[in-house]
């Protein structure tokens, strides 16, 4: 038994109270001669038995009502805890990812989750609940009710690292409290997490929750290839974690139009294609049936309105042959120009400009291209064997602090590619290591050490990129290189001139941080906003003068299709879809984690706790004594002679 008020047991020296009124009430009879009677004698004696028993009664009962009141006042109880009242603290997690949505045997993991979560309570105790994306401290289970219930499903997921840390805050700061952590999910694995040591001072327990089947089909991605005639051939690419899955059926919808049917075939590593005759502003949906995981069933793309881009080539005495060949006029407005009759408005109204081996920068073509790069667009440098060095490091300096310095008459081949840049990222279908490598006659060293897009053999850069400059060290064709005659010439120039505008993709993944380039005039106080069904929002974004750069990241929150909006003019669309990552169904093997709890269900755990934690209060029980005790009393007083 333990109390929850001791101090009141100062209070036990008023026992000594009805001992002092006893014993001053003990006083000695008095003889007194009276005739010699035998009966008054006898009668004499039995009073004065009778009376001091009756005295001792209610002294004796008087102390059992004072003390009975005294531990009442303390408050008694009985428990499994050592410490008082509310002194166990619980936080639940619910895990509400995606992967909750697959069936359990009582329906939805989450939606089971819940229920457990509300009867496991008293409908007026408070707890501490957080999910993904919401978190409630300290709420009555009748009004969180509500609020649980309508649970939406959220692709974020957290580690058991964040779970656990995020957790931690919603506990007091009592250090006698026993603190209990309950995380409930299907502990889905992403990547190879290693849980770090825990808090001894919270009890973490984990509930691991798992489907029935897990089994789930899903389309992983689609691409767009350009086929032999004037159509494109859509590919689809899908996915499935059952063993025993053969074939997906999948549905193209254009808008709410359904525009072709396909099977994602086993033995074709459940890739299919579609044949598309107009891709100018396709919206489309791609769809397939499954009733395991719902949210990666669908899959929004957008094929937008292609967009030219326009290059300015800038030259003196050097071919622009082999880029007006390669900035072709179906994607490119290419237009070249002598620097002698350079028409300086030109400039701003470019996404790319190259100096094809010009010998001097002046300063005024060094200060309008500095303006032009500050608003947004891309420079190429290609150096003249006799270009004045001076005034290519002051077009540098605006964008590093690299300098070139003097030229250096060697032959070198380009045998270094960095595959993972972005110029040159998905262009080769492996890193291929043996092929007829260019090489060049002469290049211009960078004062310092850096990474190349292209480096020769020492690693010393041919290729390199200082935010909106591009810069080679060396020619790339005539007598200085034959580079313009290998295989790179053309993914890379094309690649730089196609990121001068980053144009929509077919589809962007929602929670990443995704940008691109509308080719646009705005007024100053004009923004773009994105639309979706009835709802709008206005995304980070950047005016440039012949553009507008667009930044989502936390928003949309929800796939589909979305209008860029000028005004109420829609200048295109982009298309999100959740990230696939919930639909491997892939679980930690939570055997081999040190500092936790497994448990075996919910509604046990919870039991279990409350078992524990439960507390029989016993003060009432003295009340009724001492009540009880001074009713003898007062019986005693009344009918006892």
């Amino acid at each position: 038994m333990q109390f929850l008020h001791p101090e009141f047991f100062y209070a036990l020296p008023a026992l000594l109270i009805p001992v002092l009124i006893h014993l001053f009430q003990l006083r000695r009879f008095k003889v007194q001669a009276f005739t010699n009677v035998a009966l008054l004698e006898k009668i004499r004696l039995q009073t004065r038995k009778s009376s001091q028993l009756k005295k001792w009664l209610i002294l004796i009962v008087r102390l059992l009502a004072i003390g009975c009141i005294i531990l009442a006042f303390s408050q008694p109880f009985l428990s499994n805890q050592t410490a008082q009242k509310n002194s166990s603290e619980t936080v639940i997690y619910l895990d509400n990812s995606f992967s909750m949505q697959a069936l359990g045997p009582n329906g939805s993991l989450l939606t089971r989750a819940v229920q457990d979560v509300i009867s496991g309570f008293d409908q007026l105790e408070k707890i501490s609940v957080f999910t993904n994306d919401r978190s409630y401290k300290s709420i009555a289970i009748n009004a969180l009710k509500t609020e649980l219930l309508s649970l939406d499903y959220s692709q974020n997921q957290l580690d058991l690292n964040r779970l656990i840390l995020k957790g931690k805050t919603f506990f007091s700061d009592a250090k006698t409290s026993s603190k209990k952590l309950i995380l409930v999910s299907d502990f889905q694995q992403h990547e190879n997490t290693i849980l770090s040591e825990t808090d001894t001072t919270v009890q973490v327990l984990l509930v691991p929750l798992k489907p029935i089947n897990t089994a789930n089909n899903y389309i992983d991605d689609v691409r767009l290839e350009p086929s032999l005639n004037a159509n494109y051939t859509l590919s689809v690419v899908g996915n499935t974690t059952s063993e025993t899955s053969d074939s997906i059926p999948v549905t193209l919808y254009q808008d709410t139009k359904v525009v072709g049917k396909s099977i994602l075939v086993k033995a074709k590593n459940f890739t299919s294609s579609f044949v598309l005759t107009n891709t100018d502003g396709f919206k489309g949906k791609l769809s397939i049936d499954d009733t395991q995981i719902l949210y990666d069933d669908d899959f929004y793309f957008n094929i937008p309105r292609t967009e030219k881009i326009a290059v300015l080539a800038i030259n003196t005495n050097s071919s622009a042959q082999f880029l007006e060949k390669l900035y072709s006029k179906e994607e490119f407005l290419f237009n070249n120009q002598n620097l002698n009759t350079l028409d300086y408005g030109l400039i701003k109204t470019q996404n790319l400009i190259i100096l094809n081996g010009i010998k001097q920068i002046s300063i005024a073509l060094k200060n309008s291209l500095t303006e032009f790069m500050n608003t947004g667009g891309t420079v190429l440098m290609i150096p003249n064997k006799n270009g004045n060095l001076s005034s290519y490091n002051k077009l540098l300096s605006t964008q590093t602090k690299h300098q070139l310095k003097p030229i250096k008459t060697q032959e070198k081949r380009i045998t270094n590619i960095a595959f993972n840049h972005p110029i040159l990222k998905n262009v080769f279908e492996e890193k291929i290591s043996n092929f007829q490598y260019p090489s060049v006659q002469y290049y211009f060293p960078l004062s310092k050490p850096t990474p190349g897009i292209l480096s020769f053999e020492d690693q010393k850069p041919f290729l390199v990129q200082f935010k909106s400059l591009f810069v080679f060290t060396s020619a790339v064709e005539s007598d200085g290189s034959n580079f313009v005659n290998s295989p790179l010439v053309v993914p890379t120039l094309y690649n730089i001139g196609r990121s001068s505008l980053k144009s929509p993709p077919l589809q962007y993944w929602i929670g990443a941080e995704n940008t691109f380039d509308l080719k646009v005039n705005l007024q100053r106080d004009r923004i773009l906003k994105l639309g979706h069904k009835e709802s709008q929002f206005i995304p980070l974004q950047t005016n440039f003068n012949t553009k507008v750069s667009i930044t989502t990241k936390e928003n949309p929150s929800e796939p589909g299709h979305y209008a860029v909006l000028k005004n109420k003019d829609t200048l295109t669309a982009v298309s999100y879809n959740y990230n696939r990552k919930e639909s491997q169904l892939r679980y930690y093997d939570l055997t081999q984690m040190k500092g936790v709890s497994i448990e075996k269900s919910l509604n046990d755990t919870l039991n279990t706790i409350k078992t524990e934690s439960n507390v029989t209060w016993l003060w009432k029980w003295f009340v009724i004594f001492a009540v009880i005790l001074l009713a003898f009393e007062m019986l005693i007083l009344n009918y006892f002679k």
